[in-house]
């Protein structure tokens, strides 16, 4: 699913015009992306949660070359899905390995 089909899903199920359901979708995930930007955690009960993780600087391997490279430290954002989301991603799984 895109940003589009989700879009149009959730105004198929919030029963909103197109263009509503597209600034609610775009603001949600704006103030994600921004308060996760921040550093700051964004918890969504039964969900997940979005957050900032550091990387700290490393050595590496050129798999090609074989030699050793310095990569730099960096931020990231990690999401961390919930219980109820693993949960209905387990079972939908199932029925799909069993179909």
């Amino acid at each position: 699913m895109n940003k589009r089909e989700l879009v149009e899903a959730v105004a198929a199920e919030a029963g909103l015009t197109k263009s509503s359901a597209a600034e609610a979708v775009n603001a949600v995930l704006d103030v994600i992306t921004n308060t996760v930007a921040t550093g700051e955690k964004v918890s969504i009960t039964g969900f997940g949660s979005f957050e900032q993780v550091h990387k700290p600087a490393r050595a590496a391997r050129n798999p090609s070359t074989g030699a050793e490279v310095e990569v730099a430290e960096s931020w990231a954002p990690k999401f961390r899905p919930g219980s109820d989301f693993k949960e209905l991603v387990n079972i939908n799984g199932r029925r799909a390995a069993d179909s």
